[in-house]
């Protein structure tokens, strides 16, 4: 770009673009305004979220995850409620990258919206925004239909990390959504309290494996050795997914009576597994899982034989 459009007074002249009969004019002046990286381009950009073509729109409101701030959230609030999908989609994508908390302003009044499609953009939008405002109607959202809804809602109470939610992302934990008892699985990471420590326990023995995965990533966040034995239990699980978070969790435990557990697991064919396994047991470093990770000194996969000789060397420290 010129840098005769670098200057502050020069947008002006850039949104003049916007008046302009032709469709793709007004494309190119939008994609001008935001090639700019002014802030004063903003207004304009909000502007064109009302423009008569949906390409326009479209472009503008890709043109605004550029920028940031209440205006910006503002305009992208509206096109949420666009007659174009095309257009809602890339409003609702250019909400989750706000970043300042005052950007939540635009968003907070229309929490209780319950159009699926909105409200899971407007609460994807102000999750990292970590405004505590939205904690009343995000825990509202969790009776919403629609499980997307639910998810996001979810992840706004995680990010908020605040004790008093506790109750609703147990309840989350047993939602009849795969994804949203995910999404609430790792929420619980933040606290320490028992509550939590039993909901993540809970998980483990869930129907789905994506669930049991969470959960077993989420209990050593607690640092707590008491979720060392429902650890292993899950070591057998059907799927490798969940056995290689058991794993890397009870690692982080620094759970040294379960090396020799973990060591058989060494020869499941599966490169990822072998790999972490071979970790936690180096990071464990007990002397009689030496003959299982010899076996593959000389694996296949160039990452377990890195992490094999490792922790032969830590164990032989």
């Amino acid at each position: 770009m010129s840098a005769l459009f670098e200057e502050f007074d020069d947008i002006a002249d850039l949104a003049e673009g916007l008046d302009d009969p032709s469709a793709g004019a007004r494309i190119m002046a939008v994609i001008d305004l935001a090639d700019s990286a002014d802030p004063a381009a903003i207004p304009y950009l909000a502007r064109a979220i009302a423009d008569p073509d949906a390409g326009v729109r479209k472009q503008a409101a890709q043109a605004l995850t550029d920028f940031d701030g209440p205006e910006t959230a503002a305009a992208l609030v509206q096109a949420l409620s666009d007659t174009d999908m095309a257009v809602i989609e890339a409003a609702a994508i250019s909400l989750t990258e706000l970043k300042l908390p005052e950007a939540g302003d635009a968003i907070l009044p229309h929490l209780g919206d319950q159009d699926e499609i909105r409200l899971t953009a407007l609460l994807a939008g102000i999750k990292e925004l970590r405004r505590p405002e939205a904690m009343e109607p995000a825990i509202a959202a969790l009776s919403h239909s629609a499980p997307a809804v639910r998810m996001q809602a979810v992840g706004v109470i995680g990010w908020l990390q605040d004790e008093t939610s506790l109750d609703a992302l147990q309840q989350a934990a047993t939602d009849p959504d795969t994804q949203v008892r995910r999404t609430a699985v790792a929420a619980l990471g933040f606290s320490k309290s028992d509550a939590a420590r039993t909901a993540l326990m809970a998980a483990l023995k869930d129907p789905e494996w994506m669930v049991r995965e969470a959960g077993a990533e989420t209990l050593a966040k607690s640092g707590d050795a008491s979720s060392i034995p429902a650890l292993r239990a899950v070591l057998d699980d059907d799927f490798w997914q969940v056995r290689l978070k058991s794993v890397r969790s009870l690692g982080k435990l620094g759970a040294t009576e379960a090396a020799l557990q973990i060591a058989p697991m060494m020869d499941i064919p599966v490169p990822n597994l072998r790999k972490e396994c071979a970790a936690v047991l180096g990071e464990l470093a007990v002397k009689e899982t030496l003959p299982f990770l010899e076996k593959y000194a000389d694996d296949t996969d160039p990452d377990v034989r890195k992490n094999v000789r490792w922790a032969m060397d830590r164990i032989a420290a």
